[in-house]
């Protein structure tokens, strides 16, 4: 099995589906949290030296930080709805309540200066569709450089790949600081759907593939539900959706770099598919879904 795919329930900690520090996946500055909020049970988290943003995978959640208090309206299921989100800084007590069970993500990262709390509107969050043909997916870019600039060092996005579709395509890397590229660690966090394309399940599958040029690296995993794999260096994609369960996956990236970035280069082996997206339509499907819902 390989060292870098963490299968669900491999990272668990007590009811908590994931705690992944940088320090247990043998690198220095990204890491991820999934707790599970019981009903009217709040929860401390304790963030340390990692900034952090809260992000509900499912259900809604109260959040107070600082003095601070966020509500956030979540949504029933990754692949239901964009959902809106709150920032915790460094060195936080950091207080999680629901009223109804929820899961809720903390993609984190290690970082020097501290910034307040801030909430993130879902309505503010830019969906794009990437790609063309079966190469087309939908990213909300919720925690990027560019659209949320309130972050030492983390980057977070959202993916959502259509039953049968690839992405993370062209194959692409970023680990040396180069004119088109940053050194970041980089975790996928895979949901997948189940047969009503909605609802999480261990029934499907897809596929993902990371390797490096001297092929030290070379690793094609099959990923279910709630899986992690980890992507230390190296050229990464695709993903793969089987057909008939579509991908949900949260890419969590942090690096040395002094200003956050996802600069990347693709492998020049695959990269002239990008001219070929011009000329081809985007799968009707995308996006799944926006602030208010799915779209289609």
């Amino acid at each position: 099995m390989s060292s870098l795919h963490l299968p669900a329930g491999s990272l668990g900690s007590g009811e908590d589906p994931i705690l992944l520090t940088a320090q247990r996946a043998g690198w220095t500055y990204t890491g991820l949290r999934v707790v599970r909020l019981i009903a009217n049970r709040p929860r401390i988290v304790q963030t340390g030296e990692y900034e952090a943003f809260v992000l509900p995978l499912s259900g809604s959640c109260s959040v107070r930080v600082d003095g601070e208090r966020f509500e956030l309206s979540g949504r029933d299921s990754v692949f239901t709805r964009i959902t809106d989100f709150a920032y915790v800084p460094r060195d936080a007590e950091v207080e999680l309540s629901a009223e109804r069970d929820a899961e809720i993500a903390l993609p984190m990262a290690r970082c020097e200066r501290r910034l307040t709390p801030k909430y993130g509107a879902a309505q503010d969050v830019p969906v794009e569709i990437r790609g063309a043909g079966q190469a087309s997916r939908q990213v909300a870019n919720f925690g990027v450089p560019g659209i949320w600039e309130h972050a030492d060092k983390l980057n977070a996005c959202e993916l959502i790949t259509p039953a049968g579709n690839w992405s993370s395509y062209p194959p692409h890397k970023h680990d040396e600081a180069s004119d088109c590229e940053v050194v970041n660690e980089e975790i996928y966090y895979f949901r997948i759907a189940g047969r009503d394309e909605i609802t999480p399940s261990r029934e499907g599958f897809g596929m993902h593939r990371t390797y490096t040029a001297d092929g030290e690296l070379d690793e094609n995993v099959a990923v279910r539900d709630g899986d992690v794999f980890l992507v230390p260096r190296g050229f990464h994609g695709p993903c793969v959706a089987a057909p008939g369960y579509p991908m949900y996956y949260l890419n969590v990236l942090a690096g040395p770099a002094p200003d956050r970035s996802m600069a990347f280069c693709d492998d020049p082996a695959h990269g002239w598919v990008r001219q070929e997206w011009d000329t081809m339509p985007t799968d009707p499907r995308c996006p799944v879904t926006d602030h208010r819902g799915r779209v289609r």
